[in-house]
């Protein structure tokens, strides 16, 4: 069994990428590789990149990181190749996909390839997704989900008492993210116990309306004594866990999400996140109300009291990635 994880990137010629995309690759490679399944990540720049790598080293499953490969392309491809079923699974569910309006017209034509090819896989990384396109299209769709690998449980944390509080709110700056909400609670949360605040934020990664969100933030904020708002650069993957591992609770209140990185990177590193309901695999105390700043202050202000709060997610993500598993030996078994 020979399973390739393909994404788009721009950095390809360095063999290396920290976006989303190849993070999440990777860390499903890694799992499927620990369960005996030889997985390897490609990023690739074009469908042409792909072809060539097949024509080196074929692979019985190819796995698409999000729609952007043209329908006829994909299709060349599954014809050139005929033993190989590629999947292109959507990273989104159906609210980012607003964002994405190519995304939404080449998963519609991925449909149709499905249809009338024999190894065209339609797929996505939310079992909530999956069941939409079955429901509103008659259409099947895979789910295959992000992997993430665990290693060592982390010790639980002393709770918060005193000093000044470091809370992250990180990801890319979209309105769907929630960011102003994050920050409200935030600054409640630091108002309430009477501690200097630093807020850290993503920077470098604003998208459609990110810079307004930015600065609706910094006026929230500016000048408030003992706050300081912390623009974290966008950084290399394992950086990036050494800056999640220096917080002392994450806020994540998305409207919509599929998986959510962060917050699995909070897990890894020993650090809770206040989450949405969006974020499903996620424990039912982290979860607050996404349109209440108040109640996602009350709830990370109990996460910070708990020490146990992050053994709690390791269990929940280290269910969730089990489960997950299960559906990729699914989909290879059923080729």
């Amino acid at each position: 069994m020979s399973v390739v994880l393909a994404y788009k990137n721009f950095a390809a010629n360095r063999n290396i990428s920290h976006i989303g995309l190849g993070v999440a690759a990777i860390n499903t490679a890694k799992v499927l590789r620990r369960s005996g399944i030889r997985a390897d990540v490609w990023p690739i720049l074009s469908a042409s990149d792909l072809r060539k790598k097949l024509g080196i080293f074929p692979a019985e499953h190819v796995i698409i990181s999000a729609p952007w490969i043209p329908a006829v392309e994909l299709h060349a491809l599954a014809n050139d190749f005929p033993e190989t079923t590629f999947a292109v699974n959507c990273h989104s569910n159906v609210g980012f996909l607003q964002a994405d309006r190519n995304g939404v017209k080449l998963m519609r034509e991925v449909m149709e390839l499905e249809m009338g090819t024999h190894n065209i896989r339609l797929a996505g990384n939310s079992r909530r997704f999956c069941y939409w396109v079955k429901s509103a299209f008659g259409a099947e769709c895979v789910y295959l989900p992000n992997l993430y690998c665990l290693n060592r449980e982390p010790v639980p944390r002393r709770p918060f008492e005193s000093g000044t509080l470091r809370i992250g709110v990180f990801g890319a700056t979209r309105p769907l993210k929630n960011l102003m909400s994050a920050a409200g609670a935030a600054l409640e949360i630091a108002h309430s116990l009477r501690v200097p605040l630093e807020l850290w934020l993503s920077a470098g990664r604003a998208e459609g309306g990110g810079e307004t969100i930015l600065g609706a933030v910094r006026e929230m904020l500016n000048g408030l004594p003992g706050v300081e708002l912390k623009m974290n650069g966008w950084q290399s993957w394992p950086s990036f866990r050494k800056t999640v591992a220096h917080m002392h609770l994450l806020l994540q209140p998305s409207y919509t999400e599929s998986f959510n990185m962060v917050t699995a990177d909070g897990v890894a590193e020993g650090v809770s996140s206040v989450v949405s309901d969006a974020i499903d695999w996620a424990p039912r105390d982290w979860k607050a109300n996404v349109d209440d700043v108040l109640d996602i202050a009350r709830v990370g202000r109990r996460l910070l009291c708990d020490p146990r709060s992050v053994q709690d997610g390791w269990r929940a993500l280290e269910k969730y990635v089990e489960d997950g598993l299960l559906a990729y030996q699914q989909h290879f078994a059923t080729r």
